[in-house]
């Protein structure tokens, strides 16, 4: 029977050894990034990792295997290929059984990771509760797979484009822990500071650890949210932003946008408004968030604590 989940050789080597790995999402490559820019974003955020010594491990599904770490071939495939779709975890089995190819999202990725031994993962922004829940029941698959799955996701918030002040009030109903990295606001995606305020804060990537090993000495087994915001002067310009936010929200209205069709929606609708300024904030929050999540791992590592189980997943 054909394996179902497969380790890069790098990713089943760094985790066998010990060593840092950050987990990597692939939906920002096929829908959150326009060609040819999304081939050269994901290129350039796993070479942020390489370059400081963390293993990155890409995650997608491919032919109906859920691999995790993608080599460069399999890379350009979820980048270039039309027919790749979007997976969340509801999607994983049938993806497998019919060879599809798709690329996970925040929900699947998480997933995926937890199987494979991983514990951090970095991606741009968060799913949530969306606007007008309340008679859609729209709201994100992420904050139910992060509810029950030990993982710590570093992200720039929740992505402006939903009802931020309803999905933090999930994550607190689903006993998420947020911390604020050097910030007690909670960030807005695109800009520095939505508006809300966070509880807790931690200034270091060591303070982060303390919490992941007290969450699992409590045992846990929940995610952990690390919300890491761009420095002010790399925001979008925020009346630019809600300018821009009315229009597509209004839009997508009109066009009878809904489910998992509005966030690429609003997204694309952001680039073409922005005159592509949103497109450079959202790479460059990605692979700052990137960068967090090394040295997250890279001391996780340090500490000597324990990610891969054994029988975790096969080797490529």
């Amino acid at each position: 029977m054909m394996s179902r989940i497969a380790l890069s050789d790098a990713v089943a080597a760094a985790l066998a050894e010990g060593r840092p790995v950050v987990a990597l999402e692939s939906t920002i490559i096929s829908h959150g990034l326009p060609r040819p820019r999304n081939l050269a974003a994901a290129r350039h955020f796993e070479s942020l990792l390489l370059g400081s010594g963390v293993t990155p491990a890409t995650i997608a599904v491919i032919d109906g295997v859920a691999r995790v770490g993608l080599n460069d071939a399999q890379l350009a495939r979820i980048a270039e290929d039309p027919g790749v779709t979007k997976v969340s975890v509801r999607d994983l089995a049938p993806a497998m059984t019919q060879r599809a190819s798709g690329a996970t999202t925040v929900a699947a990725t998480a997933l995926l990771a937890h199987r494979a031994g991983i514990r951090v993962f970095s991606t741009g922004g968060l799913g949530g509760v969306h606007r007008g829940a309340a008679q859609s029941f729209d709201e994100s698959a992420d904050l139910v797979a992060l509810a029950g799955l030990p993982i710590t996701v570093v992200s720039a918030g929740t992505k402006s484009i939903l009802d931020v002040p309803a999905t933090l009030e999930r994550m607190e109903t689903l006993s998420i822990t947020v911390l604020g990295y050097r910030t007690s606001r909670y960030p807005g995606f695109y800009l520095a500071d939505s508006g809300l305020g966070m509880d807790w804060r931690v200034e270091t990537p060591a303070e982060v650890v303390e919490v992941m090993v007290a969450q699992d000495a409590l045992d846990l087994r929940r995610a952990i949210l690390v919300a890491n915001p761009l420095p002010g002067e790399k925001q979008l310009d925020p009346a630019l932003h809600d300018r821009v936010l009315a229009d597509a929200l209004g839009r997508a209205e009109a066009e009878g946008v809904t489910g998992k069709d509005t966030t690429p929606f609003l997204l694309a609708y952001f680039r073409e408004h922005t005159g592509g300024a949103s497109l450079e904030v959202n790479v460059e929050l990605a692979a700052n968030n990137i960068v967090l999540g090394g040295q997250i791992a890279r001391e996780w590592a340090r500490r000597g604590a324990p990610d891969a189980p054994a029988g975790a997943g096969d080797r490529d």
